[in-house]
């Protein structure tokens, strides 16, 4: 685990490390019927806050990316219709996103070793609703 010996792991070298989470929009604002999944993504939340205060004396930056809905295989096959047209009714920005956009996102804060303990939204806005 990453938090266990950071001394031992982290001490030793001069290079910089960096860790980034994939979470979910999900976890900050909730969703009815995925209260565990809700759950496991604003644990992801909290302990990337926790880990980041650990390990920045270490000159590790720990970070988080929560996608909002984003167009994959998976969400092509689940969210038609009627239903996605509700969705993007709640999307300030009025579409999904895109995998590239997610990339995008992780690649800033690879980037930016200055940055650590953020959650980075790539929601459209979506979070903005709640």
């Amino acid at each position: 685990m990453l938090t266990m010996q950071p001394r031992r792991c982290f001490i030793m070298s001069d290079e910089k490390y960096l860790h980034v989470s994939m979470g979910s929009v999900v976890g900050s604002v909730g969703n009815a019927g995925q209260g565990v999944y809700s759950a496991s993504k604003a644990g992801l939340v909290g302990f990337t806050k926790s880990t980041a205060k650990e390990l920045a004396r270490f000159g590790v930056s720990v970070n988080v990316v929560e996608p909002g809905f984003i167009d994959t295989d998976m969400t092509s096959h689940i969210v038609k219709g009627a239903q996605r047209e509700k969705i993007l009714g709640k999307i300030p920005l009025r579409r999904f996103g895109n995998s590239k956009e997610v990339a995008e996102a992780v690649l800033f804060l690879i980037a930016n070793t200055y940055v650590t303990g953020q959650v980075l939204k790539v929601d459209g806005g979506l979070s903005l609703q709640f």
